[in-house]
């Protein structure tokens, strides 16, 4: 079992490298993990840096001391994957981002796609993407991340189309097999760069909508033979293109 992975926001460390965690993350690992002397833990600030530490003792219920020598930066992954996600209904947003942290998504954009049912506005709006980010954070924890993907702003049907213009490979995964769109398996990937995946809304990306994103650039691919629904579409295809660029290698 890998080491488990706790969240701080800095890395300085007392005389002799020893460092506190404290806080909810030192309370999960006293009184959750039960942590205890010669374990390893994993520090990160979810922005790619890590520490290796273990664990030299608990305090009370909220407070673990672990021996921290150096910090080190992971580089960012090569090509990046960006997923722009059409917000889904119910809790299957929170589902999506979850997956697709767990695979290895660099960046998740909120799509408000024409054909969504789900609207972000006001209050709503801002406690729904916090929950997205809570959920990035989370997740990259469990799958043992050091660089979480980020979670944007949510964003309009313009805005998306002037981020596939700027990608070095662009996607929009459309589920009408009458138009002959690509499969995805076969298509020609660069080797760094930017990747940007559009998964659209359960009644599918809107005509003008798809016209749009093409002008900018990106083409229509497939899965498979089936349709997948918007909540595992993004994960399954990130999947796919983590393989296929090496980067699962």
């Amino acid at each position: 079992m890998t080491a488990p992975v706790f969240v701080v926001e800095h890395f300085d460390a007392g005389d002799g490298g020893r460092y506190v965690l404290d806080g909810p993350e030192g309370r999960h690992a006293v009184s959750v993990k039960r942590l205890q002397p010669g374990e390893d833990v994993i520090l990160t600030d979810g922005a790619g840096h890590r520490a290796d530490c273990v664990v030299l003792a608990a305090e009370g219920k909220d407070r673990l001391i672990v021996q921290l020598d150096s910090v080190t930066e992971e580089p960012q992954a090569q090509p990046r994957i960006t997923v722009v996600q059409a917000l889904p209904k119910g809790d299957r947003g929170e589902l999506a981002v979850e997956t697709m942290t767990e695979v290895g998504v660099d960046a998740v954009v909120p799509w408000q796609a024409a054909r969504c049912i789900t609207q972000w506005k006001g209050e709503r709006g801002l406690k729904a993407l916090g929950k997205w980010r809570a959920t990035a954070r989370e997740a990259g924890k469990q799958s043992r991340r050091v660089r979480f993907p980020e979670v944007a702003d949510a964003a309009s049907t313009k805005q998306v189309a002037a981020l596939l213009a700027k990608a070095d490979f662009a996607a929009v995964l459309h589920s009408d097999f009458e138009r002959g769109s690509d499969p995805l398996a076969t298509a020609e990937l660069p080797h760094e760069g930017e990747i940007v995946l559009v998964v659209g809304p359960e009644g599918g990306v809107a005509k003008d909508e798809l016209a749009l994103f093409e002008e900018a650039g990106a083409r229509a691919y497939v899965l498979g033979p089936t349709v997948l629904r918007t909540s595992t579409a993004g994960t399954v295809a990130a999947a796919l293109l983590l393989g296929r660029t090496g980067r699962w290698s």
